[in-house]
């Protein structure tokens, strides 16, 4: 008699020949250009961020997505003025010149959906893609205080001067998913376009004395390079035993 025994063990044979049901993981980096109101205050910024996505048969995407966004460069400066010498100082509690940076911080949150298309792709889970999410960007100023000694510059009042503003966010990005026949190297490299419509989140200013009610209008655009960790399973290999 003859017998055929047939076993599905490896992951290869299914990347590069049949679409998958992919569960994906990714971290990546991008530099971004501020724009609108965002530009007023702070610089361009760089951004760290993780991603899950869900890759269906059918080559839709669903995912979510955080981010950490930081730079350096302050646009808005004049906040601490009005605790500040005539000569351009802040006292600290031991009569010193107190010595205090500020940053930008910030993050984005979403949910997303999208679609793959396997072109120029050396399987059918690979291809260019575009995703449209919906979640939340926030920014604020970091105001270090060195060795914290300034009682004007405590954890309580640091927020009166922080300009912490958020607000709802709306995502576009456009680029190419690699998931690679031999799992050794899959990427994702493309366009990201953040619009968040914001305000200020702070009940009241220190410096201008009044709390800030402007609708501000938040852009962020640039390109997102990150690396993939595949989820899924090992998938198919054919063996025969006569």
């Amino acid at each position: 008699m003859f017998s055929i025994i047939h076993v599905k063990v490896n992951a290869q044979a299914k990347v590069k020949d049949s679409l998958l049901l992919a569960p994906v993981l990714g971290f990546s980096y991008s530099y971004q250009l501020s724009g609108g109101d965002l530009k007023k205050r702070f610089g361009n910024n760089s951004n760290v961020g993780a991603q899950f996505l869900l890759k269906f048969k059918s080559n839709w995407l669903i995912g979510a997505d955080y981010s950490f966004l930081f730079g350096s460069k302050l646009k808005e400066t004049g906040m601490l003025d009005s605790i500040k010498t005539e000569t351009g100082f802040i006292i600290d509690v031991n009569g010193q010149y107190a010595q205090t940076r500020m940053f930008e911080r910030g993050y984005t949150a979403s949910i997303k959906a999208g679609k793959l298309i396997p072109l120029l792709s050396p399987n059918k889970n690979s291809g260019f893609y575009a995703t449209l999410g919906i979640g939340m960007l926030q920014h604020k100023i970091r105001i270090e205080d060195i060795g914290n000694n300034s009682p004007h510059l405590s954890k309580e009042y640091r927020k009166g001067y922080d300009r912490m503003t958020n607000g709802i966010a709306i995502t576009e990005f456009i680029g190419y998913m690699l998931l690679s026949n031999t799992r050794l190297f899959n990427a994702f490299a493309g366009f990201e376009f953040t619009q968040a419509f914001t305000q200020s989140r702070r009940s009241y200013n220190f410096d201008t004395m009044e709390r800030d009610t402007q609708k501000r209008k938040d852009y962020l655009s640039g390109f997102r390079l990150g690396i993939i960790l595949p989820l899924y399973k090992r998938g198919p290999m054919d063996y025969y035993y006569d």
